[in-house]
């Protein structure tokens, strides 16, 4: 479990959001995949996303996974609503941190896009007819 955020000094520190897409995504993932997910970002070679279920966190390989952006204290208490975005805290950790938070987040929801119908079993797929009064 990555348990390096308080380690590292916050460079910058804001609320933000994100989609329900994504952390709609990121919940069935985690439920299905385990309680920790680390996918490598394409084109940025060096550069990993953990996935937690209370963080998300983008990690430098090469720098012994020192984190550059994290998706922290999602506000999930009463959410009733699947469809409305998700407040949090977003910590950068490096001064560049902005420039990959999109990317990572497009890279993120391809790498789950292909991981999850590989994880539901045959059955589940399957789609069950209706019986014909006639039958």
């Amino acid at each position: 479990m990555y348990d390096r955020l308080d380690e590292v000094p916050v460079y910058a520190l804001r609320q933000g959001k994100v989609s329900p897409t994504h952390f709609n995504h990121v919940q069935l993932a985690l439920k299905r995949l385990g309680n920790e997910i680390r996918l490598p970002i394409p084109r940025l070679k060096h550069l990993d996303l953990i996935l937690q279920k209370k963080a998300w966190i983008i990690v430098d390989r090469v720098l012994n996974d020192v984190p550059v952006v994290a998706w922290t204290d999602f506000e999930t208490a009463g959410r009733d609503n699947v469809h409305e975005p998700v407040l949090c805290q977003i910590k950068h950790y490096h001064a560049n941190a902005v420039m990959i938070m999109n990317r990572s987040l497009d890279a993120m929801e391809m790498l789950l896009s292909e991981k999850l119908p590989e994880m539901l079993p045959d059955d589940v797929s399957k789609v069950i007819p209706f019986k014909r009064k006639d039958d």
